[in-house]
This record gives structure tokens, C-alpha cells and sequence, in this order.
């Protein structure tokens, strides 16, 4: 950078002078940013519409192009205190009967209530703690637990020494819930499951095993009470069926027996869904209704003309609220008129327009109940919007006829073969549409994401360089005007010198 010397011998403003010079270079450098920072908003404005085609295309189209999505059933039960059914999607419609003889249940002991010498026994207390128990020092004996139809069953030796806790803990080893309630000195043991073939059984096989047992107070007597595990048990359209648990898998249904009464008979039907389905177009044609709106917005914007993005110096001029404002403008309006957006909205458009060929036969949206609003009725940029005759949620059609409804209940088929061709015909435009480009756009990008980000590149590195040259071009003048002002003051000096030898 050249030495900047003031106007101290010319008595100009120097400074002034050169500004003025370089100002018409430096609009040409502030005319680059300002295209460089409504390149960047454009692309801000199209990642956040990209982001809403692409979930569009996922979450809606891509689905409902297989009729699966659409094999949705129900069923509904005479009497749900009784019994809750889960419908699968290989169900078959119809009405059916069911009886539910017997629920499902643990195997339970309850034992009866031990007794001590002295303070009450806890889940550390010793089996010698136990009122008259005594196996003699260094005596053992065997307990057997039996477990649905384990043949050998698992041995459990005790001591005097053992805890009424190592008891426990090895009934719970073996598979069985098992707890000790000091409260009521009660062992309390159960299956983990329900079912007959849960049921255990506690033996001991020595006299010193069944003495453990006596003191432990899960003998069979009357005063342990022993509850065996057993099978639910339902009829359904007269055929039994028996499982351990109360949850039953037939033909497609979870039936899940609540209460069993035998002499009660419960209808169950099974049906299309119809609500279901048509739910599915609804919010199909919510996500497209809301996408257009937007993307129109968007292309109609009102013109800014005369209005480009603030320089530093511009912005130390007007308050915050002021340049928000003044910005907002602008980014409302980027995507006004533009070529892309107008592509994409009309490709689209094109495809819901186009109709489906089902069973040899051209259907459109309109044959469903499902139309545009006239021009002058339709709010601005809404007039691609879609809208479902007899919809209670929409304003403009909720007293029309709803057909749509009426053909998923009369004629599902032809419903679904529709909806899922417009869906694969929509997925294949979208795809095609968002198509990786060489050196313009990315796969799943619905605009020139890499020409832009190219474009983005190209401003800065011009920028750089313009500004490089402009600050050479203020160095220039600089130095110049420097050289000036050593000129002038070798001139004053020579000038002084004259006059002194003239004897001035």
C-alpha cells in the first residue's frame, strides 16, 4: 500500500478526491455482493421447498403406490369388556362367533404361615430359626422342584444354616417367581406363566427334605393353598381352542380373552376400513394441496423492483427492524417467476391432472368427487388446490355429496387401483425430476443445488479479485497525489531560498 500523504502543501482534500474517483469502481464491487447474497437466498429459499418435496415424495407418494398400504381392516367386538381383537392385514371380512370358557392361569402356592422361637423370622432368618426344626448338626436334606413336564426336576439342598432367602433364590434359579412376606410369614410361589404347562410341583425326596418343607409351610395341607395352572379356552364359531396364555392368533385376528363367561356369545366383525383409506387420499391430498400453495406463493410473489440487499454502510443507516424488513422483502419474492419452480409445479400439476387407467377404463380425480375450485372462487394461489365433495373439514364442499366415501364402501378396489397408479405415476415424475445432473444438480435435488453452489464460488473469487484491483487503483492515486505534494513542497522550498538570497 502506497504512503497516503494529505493535501498539506495543495490545501486539498485528498481523501475526498480519490473516494470520489474509486466510488464508481466500488458500485461495481458492491453490485457483485448483492448478486452473490440473493444467490444465497435463492438457495436458502429452495433447500427448505426441496426438503418439503422430498418428505412429500417419501412419506405420502412413495407409500401409496403399493396396495398394501391400503388392505386395512377392522374389527369391531359386541362386547369389549370381554375381549379385544386386533385385525391383521390377512383377516378375512365377515361376522363370527366367540365364546370364552376359561381364562388363562399362574400356577400359585400360597404356603401357610411359619413360625419362630422368638422374634419374627425375615428372609435372612435360618430354616433352625423355624419352631421345631432341627436336622441335627451337619444333616442335609433334598427338595425337588418340578416344573411343567420335566421328568427329573431340579434338586435344592438345605441345611439348618440355609436362609429362608437361599430358598428363594434357587425357587427363582429354577424359573418360578418367588417372595417371602414378613408381615404374614407366608412364602408366596407362582409360574412366570400362565398355562398347564407351567404348573409346578414341590416335593422333598428325603424325610429331611419334607421336614424343610413342613417348616417352610408349602406342604399340600390345608393350610397351603396350591392353585394349578391353567389353559384359556374359547369357541370360536363353535371349534375350541385351547393356549396357555389368553392371547389367540386365527386367521388373521388377535383375539385377546378379558373375562370368560361361557354362556355368553360375542360377535365379532371384520370389515374394510374404510375410514382408513379414506384418511390415506385425504392426507395425500392435504400434502399436495399445501406443497402447490406454497410453490404458487411463491412464483406470484409480488415484484421488488428497486430493492436489493443492503451494503455495511447502507445498514449503519437504518435501524435493526428497518434492514429486517427491507430483507424480508426480498426473500419473500426470490423465487418469483422462477423457471425451475414454474417446471416443477407444472409437472406435477400435470400428473394429477392425467388421469389412471384402471381395468382398461381412463379415470380422473373428478370421477372420485375430487376437484379444483373454479377461478373466481378458489383464494389466491389456491386455485391447484384439490378439494373432497362432502368433506367435513372443508369449507367450500362439506354440503356436496361425498362420493369419494361412498366408493371406498361400495367399491374398494377400484378406489385403490387409482390411487396407487396416480402415486407410482407421481414417485417416477418426482424421480425424474430430482435426477442427478453432471455439474447441475445432486440425486433427490429438485433444483440446481451445484450449479448455484458452482455460481456462489465464481462471485466470490471474482469479488476477491475486483477488490484486489480496486485497492491497487486506490494505492495509485494515491501515491500520485503524494508525489504532488513532494513536489509542492520542494517548490516552497526552493522558493524560500530564492527570496532569502534576493533579500527578501
Amino acid at each position: 500500500m502506497a504512503m497516503r500523504m494529505t493535501g498539506m502543501m495543495s490545501g486539498l482534500d485528498t481523501e475526498s478526491i480519490i473516494q470520489e474517483m474509486v466510488s464508481a469502481r466500488r458500485t461495481k464491487v458492491d453490485k457483485q455482493k448483492k448478486a452473490q447474497t440473493k444467490l444465497n437466498w435463492k438457495q436458502d429459499a429452495w433447500k427448505e421447498l426441496n426438503a418439503k418435496l422430498k418428505s412429500f415424495q417419501q412419506k405420502y407418494v412413495s407409500n401409496m403406490r403399493f396396495s398394501d398400504t391400503y388392505t386395512k381392516k377392522t374389527t369391531k367386538v359386541s362386547n369389549s369388556n370381554s375381549v379385544s381383537v386386533i385385525t391383521g392385514a390377512n383377516a378375512v371380512n365377515g361376522v363370527q362367533t366367540l365364546k370364552i370358557d376359561r381364562l388363562a392361569k399362574n400356577a400359585y402356592l400360597t404356603g401357610e404361615q411359619m413360625k419362630s422361637d422368638g422374634d419374627k423370622l425375615t428372609a435372612l432368618s435360618k430354616l433352625s430359626d423355624i419352631k421345631d426344626f432341627d436336622l441335627g448338626a451337619g444333616n442335609s436334606g433334598t427338595i425337588n422342584l418340578k416344573i411343567g413336564n420335566d421328568p427329573a426336576g431340579i434338586d435344592i439342598n438345605v441345611t439348618n444354616d440355609t436362609t429362608i432367602s437361599d430358598v428363594l433364590n434357587q425357587l427363582k434359579a429354577a424359573g418360578l417367581n418367588a417372595s417371602f412376606d414378613e408381615k404374614w410369614q407366608r412364602l408366596s410361589i407362582s409360574s412366570k406363566e400362565s398355562g398347564e404347562i407351567n404348573n409346578f410341583e414341590i416335593t422333598g425326596t428325603d424325610p429331611n427334605g419334607a421336614k424343610a418343607l413342613e417348616a417352610l409351610g408349602i406342604t399340600s395341607n390345608a393350610l397351603a393353598n396350591k392353585i394349578d395352572g391353567e389353559d384359556a379356552v374359547i369357541h370360536l364359531n363353535g371349534a375350541e381352542y385351547k393356549n396357555s396364555n389368553n392371547s389367540f392368533e386365527i386367521n388373521g385376528l388377535t383375539i385377546t380373552a378379558l373375562a370368560a363367561n361361557p354362556g355368553e356369545e360375542i360377535t365379532i366383525t371384520t370389515e374394510q376400513d374404510t375410514d382408513g383409506i379414506y384418511d390415506m387420499v385425504k392426507n395425500l391430498l392435504k400434502e399436495y394441496n399445501e406443497l402447490m400453495n406454497e410453490m404458487d406463493k411463491l412464483y406470484n410473489a409480488d415484484s421488488v423492483k428497486g430493492y436489493e440487499p443492503l451494503t455495511d454502510e447502507e445498514k449503519e443507516a437504518m435501524s435493526d427492524k428497518e434492514v429486517e424488513k427491507w430483507e424480508n422483502k426480498i426473500k419473500d419474492s426470490i423465487l418469483r417467476r422462477d423457471e425451475n419452480l414454474s417446471d416443477v409445479t407444472s409437472r406435477m400439476q400435470g400428473i394429477m391432472s392425467a388421469g389412471v387407467e384402471v381395468n382398461g377404463k381412463k379415470m380422473y380425480l373428478y370421477d372420485f368427487g375430487i376437484e379444483t375450485l373454479g377461478y373466481f372462487e378458489a383464494a389466491e394461489n389456491e386455485r391447484h388446490a384439490y378439494h373432497i365433495d362432502g368433506d367435513a373439514d372443508d369449507g367450500y364442499t362439506m354440503n356436496k355429496e361425498d362420493k369419494l366415501k361412498s366408493m371406498i364402501k361400495n367399491d374398494p378396489d377400484t378406489v385403490i387401483s387409482f390411487f396407487t397408479g396416480l402415486s407410482r405415476n407421481m414417485h417416477a415424475e418426482m424421480t425424474e425430476m430430482s435426477k442427478f445432473v453432471d455439474g447441475q444438480r445432486s440425486y433427490g435435488s429438485f433444483y440446481d443445488d451445484k450449479k448455484m453452489k458452482s455460481d456462489y464460488d465464481n462471485y466470490t473469487k471474482k469479488i476477491a479479485e475486483m477488490e484486489a484491483k480496486l485497492t491497487a487503483y486506490e494505492d495509485k492515486w494515491y501515491a500520485k497525489f503524494s508525489k504532488m505534494e513532494t513536489a509542492l513542497a520542494k517548490m516552497q522550498s526552493n522558493a524560500s531560498a530564492v527570496t532569502s538570497l534576493l533579500g527578501g
